[in-house]
């Protein structure tokens, strides 16, 4: 009896959260077509793309980069990297929302790292608890970016945005994906991954400054080497973007103040679709990989590189 009462339980639960995310869908739907009527249809467009590419192993970037350049937009603010960074609020706004109960336990474990890092210095060595471990791993994880980002921001501006380097590095971390999630066992959980497995993650968040490579993808990726389990993968790489994304807006926040009042409406069109959209991708991803892995990522990647070369060749070399 008691187990017949959890299984409807669950299925309750299951139909509430079909429920809640077919609302949520609707909702979305209808902002991105009211904005688009209102003018706005190129933000719209950009949202969806930053929304579903920062949190599917498919390239934020390399969309934001291509989609304007499919379409020959020539607005002197759409298809700009400020733009595209102030875009970043809005999937950081959804990654904060989707996680709070996380960062919420994360935030309250600092004071009691702090005091354990403390009593190490004093030779009076403490453990860290699961959370101030994950906590200090994520601090990890964010140093080569962040480094790495500061340090050749002017450079990937100016050199790395481009059609064929961006249609290379889609095919190319397509192929590692595939191969990662397909011949890598599923051994070690969240609360399992290491010191070590967060450096050599957050390098590979590092080689996501070139457009085509993907955040999402280059760190579910190097997880996958690393015999994390699809979800504990996706789960870590999806924690690890909020500090790089809280950084990547504050770098380029002098510049997002600078855009003209009558573009805010734009800016702020196309953040509020990257929530939103941002919300349902990562509600997406976390079940649709418990089911299907990330073959279909690959695929995609590689048939869009191929699109991006014929286009290229089609346009004579532009």
């Amino acid at each position: 009896m008691q187990d017949t009462s959890t299984r409807v339980t669950f299925a309750s639960f299951v139909t509430r959260t079909r429920l809640m995310m077919i609302f949520c869908l609707g909702v979305t739907i209808t902002v991105c077509l009211f904005l688009a009527w209102l003018g706005y249809s190129q933000s719209v467009v950009l949202g969806v793309v930053q929304g579903l590419g920062e949190f599917l192993p498919i390239s934020s970037s390399a969309h934001l980069l291509l989609v304007p350049w499919f379409f020959g937009w020539q607005d002197s603010v759409i298809g700009t990297l400020t733009f595209d960074v102030a875009l970043h609020l809005g999937t950081l706004i959804a990654i904060v929302a989707y996680f709070w109960r996380d960062w919420l336990d994360l935030l309250r474990a600092i004071p009691g790292m702090f005091a354990k890092f403390t009593h190490t210095l004093r030779g009076n060595r403490k453990t860290l608890n699961v959370v101030e471990y994950r906590l200090v791993s994520l601090g990890i994880a964010t140093i080569p970016a962040a480094i790495i980002g500061l340090s050749l921001e002017s450079i990937i501006e100016l050199y790395l945005r481009t059609p064929l380097l961006t249609a290379f590095m889609l095919a190319f971390v397509g192929i590692l994906l595939f191969a990662a999630d397909r011949w890598t066992n599923q051994q070690w959980s969240l609360d399992q991954v290491s010191w070590r497995h967060a450096l050599l993650i957050g390098l590979a968040q590092a080689c996501a400054l070139i457009p085509g490579v993907s955040r999402s993808g280059a760190t579910i990726t190097m997880g996958r080497f690393l015999h994390l389990s699809r979800d504990a993968a996706t789960r870590y790489s999806f924690l690890m973007s909020t500090p790089i994304m809280l950084a990547a807006v504050a770098v380029k926040f002098d510049d997002i103040l600078q855009f003209r009042v009558a573009d805010l409406p734009a800016l702020f069109a196309g953040i509020g679709v990257s929530a939103l959209v941002g919300a349902l991708a990562i509600h997406f991803l976390l079940g649709y990989i418990k089911q299907a892995g990330f073959g279909i990522f690959a695929i995609y990647r590689i048939l869009l590189a191929l699109v991006i070369v014929v286009i290229v060749v089609v346009r004579g070399g532009v």
